[in-house]
């Protein structure tokens, strides 16, 4: 057998799990009793005696207070919620007992300038201390929050506050003066800019951050929510249109709190890194809530993306759950694995990633560099939280998206006559994925869009656009969004299977992959590469390329023709958007790309 062919054979087998692997007992010990034990009335009332013990309020279930409030009592008040990294200096950090009176000031600032309950707070700001606060400052008030990405132009902010009625908007001084100047007038909704002095001195029509919170109360804001009550407000963007506003309200923390334990792993000594920024929900989800609601420590990198500074990071804040994007994974492994190992990891016992499906040779990667393979996990902006993962105690077969968690049924659809929506019983099956409704993150709505929000659902059923399969024993296969799947010559070709073995070769380091129109195939699959250092394109790689395409997967399925990009253009939560590779290829309208990495 020769050495590629057993490479291969590695690259299928099953990352084998036992007791030895883990540092702690798994949360998630026995996935099947647990989950036939599983209840999410018991969620909420673990987390609301928590929380009555913690403030006393009853009949008050609020993410902010959850979060925080619950985790000020006696010792564990000055323990670190979040540690701060400047690109530059020292480390700084909020322990909960200084975040709780951080978080009321802001509460209460925002009565003193009557912002109340259900009135939208819109937060644009890098990953400062003030976007904490002001988040779950927000939340606390009742007020509806939504975070944006600070690299957005002006255009989709404008296009987002319009949608959402935007009364509030905290941000810093000089994001206020290049992004947001220019276009208050056509705001009228917004009545109150809170800034964030970062250079410049103040701005007349705004209000100074740090003096508006010295004159604000730190007792407990005067405010009730239930859990129905709305409370984030995440934009989600469509191929054409506006985006979309998905609702979800304060009940989404049991999810949160369910799906920090059981997918992340969380225990209260750990150190906790979430990569993602809070513009994106993930970074919402498990880079504020769900780790405050489990009373860990959270590292919060200021700094933009750079390989050493990541493994430094691993290294010095002994960080022992990662959660990060596999686009950022590529890029640790264009980086190469010599810079990965100048650092030791003794910490490092779980690393997870979302964002899109992660590719088998990146579990590889991660197994054989960092010493743990990378647990992959699925979910949407609708959904919420994590639903279907990779948890620690199981197997993990590389490229798939795991099981459902506890409290979440996943089942595959086919779309039958008149409408109606059949559940495939039989294993390796593609269809649609969907979930039974019921778990507390489930959106409520799209904001103003009703119609475009029932069709999201048959039944029961919320119907998530992607195309999978689930295997005889249970593990769900991703395989494109309903949209990007290849019809050619009869065969229906996913792109992330044609992707992932592109990505298996030494040149490759992002691949992206579409259909393109053909007069006899109907669509043939075109593929756009970015290469590693020291690989040049040409003719020769191409033909290379797709020779070891085709020994992979066959000459019906691999690409038929591939061309070389510098970069692929991704959102700024790390997804490849194939749609706009194929609308640049056969010139089409490129859609909303509000969410486009600036420069792809």
């Amino acid at each position: 057998m020769t050495v590629v062919a057993e490479l291969s054979m590695t690259r299928n087998a099953l990352i084998r799990k036992s007791a030895a692997d883990w540092r702690v007992t798994p949360n998630l010990a026995d996935p099947q009793a647990q989950r036939a034990a599983f209840s999410w009335d018991r969620i909420g009332a673990e987390l609301r005696g928590q929380a009555v013990e913690a403030h006393g309020a009853a009949g008050d279930f609020n993410i902010g207070r959850l979060a925080v409030d619950r985790n000020t009592d006696g010792a564990h008040a000055g323990r670190i919620a979040l540690r701060f990294l400047p690109p530059d200096g020292m480390p700084h950090d909020l322990s909960y007992g200084r975040l709780r009176q951080l978080t009321n000031r802001f509460a209460n600032g925002l009565q003193q300038l009557g912002v109340g309950k259900g009135d939208r707070i819109f937060v644009l700001a890098g990953r400062i201390a003030p976007l904490y606060v002001a988040v779950l400052g927000s939340l606390k008030n009742g007020s509806v929050v939504t975070p944006l990405f600070s690299a957005f132009g002006p255009e989709p902010i404008a296009t987002r506050a319009k949608i959402a009625k935007a009364r509030v908007l905290v941000t810093t001084a000089s994001l206020y003066r290049r992004k947001v100047a220019k276009i208050r007038a056509d705001l009228p909704t917004l009545e109150h800019v809170i800034l964030v002095d970062d250079g410049g001195g103040p701005i007349d029509g705004t209000v100074d951050y740090e003096r508006w919170m010295a004159d604000a109360s730190e007792a407990p804001p005067e405010v009730s929510t239930t859990p129905d009550d709305m409370a984030l407000l995440h934009f989600t963007s469509g191929t054409t249109g506006t985006p979309k506003g998905a609702i979800h309200v304060h009940d989404a923390a049991r999810t949160h709190y369910a799906t920090g334990r059981y997918a992340l792993d969380l225990h209260p000594q750990d150190i906790f890194w979430c990569t993602a920024d809070p513009g994106w929900v993930t970074g919402t989800s498990y880079g504020i809530i769900a780790p405050l609601l489990h009373g860990v420590t959270s590292i919060i990198d200021e700094a933009d993306f750079d390989a050493e500074r990541w493994y430094r990071i691993l290294h010095e804040q002994q960080v022992s759950v990662w959660y990060t994007a596999p686009t950022a994974i590529r890029m640790l492994m264009k980086a190469g694995p010599e810079l990965a190992r100048k650092y030791p990891y003794p910490d490092l016992r779980l690393i997870a990633s979302v964002g899109e499906p992660l590719n088998p040779e990146a579990v590889w990667w991660g197994k054989e560099v960092l010493g743990l393979p990378i647990h992959d996990n699925w979910w949407q902006t609708e959904t919420g939280g994590i639903m279907i993962a990779n948890i620690p105690v199981l197997d993990i077969k590389p490229g798939s998206m795991g099981k459902p968690l506890p409290g979440v049924d996943a089942v595959i659809v086919r779309h039958a006559e008149q409408g109606a929506v059949e559940v495939i019983d039989v294993p390796d099956v593609e269809g649609e994925l969907a979930l039974r409704t019921g778990w507390p993150a489930l959106f409520r709505g799209y904001l103003d869009q009703d119609e475009r929000y029932r069709k999201c659902f048959s039944g029961d059923l919320y119907l998530t656009g992607d195309l999978a399969r689930r295997d005889a024993d249970g593990y769900f296969w991703f395989v494109g969004r309903a949209d990007d799947v290849i019809k050619s010559s009869g065969h229906l070709i996913g792109p992330f299977e044609v992707e992932s073995a592109l990505l298996e070769h030494p040149a490759v380091a992002e691949a992206g992959v579409i259909g393109k129109p053909d007069p006899m195939a109907g669509e043939i699959v075109k593929a756009f590469v970015s290469l590693k250092p020291c690989f040049e394109a040409g003719e020769a790689l191409r033909l290379e390329l797709i020779g070891h395409a085709r020994k992979r997967l066959g000459a019906a399925v691999a690409p038929k023709d591939i061309a070389f990009l510098a970069a692929l253009p991704r959102t700024r939560s790390g997804k490849i958007m194939r749609r706009l590779l194929k609308a640049r290829e056969l010139g089409l309208p490129e859609g909303d790309t509000s969410t486009l990495e600036a420069g792809a």
